[in-house]
């Protein structure tokens, strides 16, 4: 039986890879509500969100040209910052109690 913690290093290395390689093959199609609001007819009241100009935004990197790299990074740093902050609460909610000496 594997480790707790070689059970986790493998999850986000296969996390990495999922999100490194096998994103860019994901369907091109648009997402539900951008479906729906393509079928309805509502599509072109759409207005760009706040960060459309960030560089994460379109599920890509600004300044990266090549669109599989890209996406892929964007992935890899999806991932990394999501096990960081995940790795931080968890931490947070298994601290156990400090014992009072009195």
């Amino acid at each position: 039986m594997l480790s707790n913690r070689k059970f986790y290093v493998a999850g986000f290395i296969a996390s990495l890879f999922l999100a490194g390689v096998v994103s860019f093959y994901a369907s091109s199609h648009p997402d539900g509500l951008e479906k729906v609001a393509q079928d309805v007819g509502f599509i072109d009241t759409a207005k760009d969100h706040t960060n459309a100009d960030g560089r994460l935004a379109d599920y890509g990197v600004k300044g990266i040209d090549n669109e599989r790299a890209s996406v892929g990074v964007a992935g890899v740093i999806g991932v990394i910052g999501t096990a960081v902050v995940a790795g931080v609460a968890f931490k947070l909610i298994a601290r156990k109690p400090k014992k009072d000496l009195n």
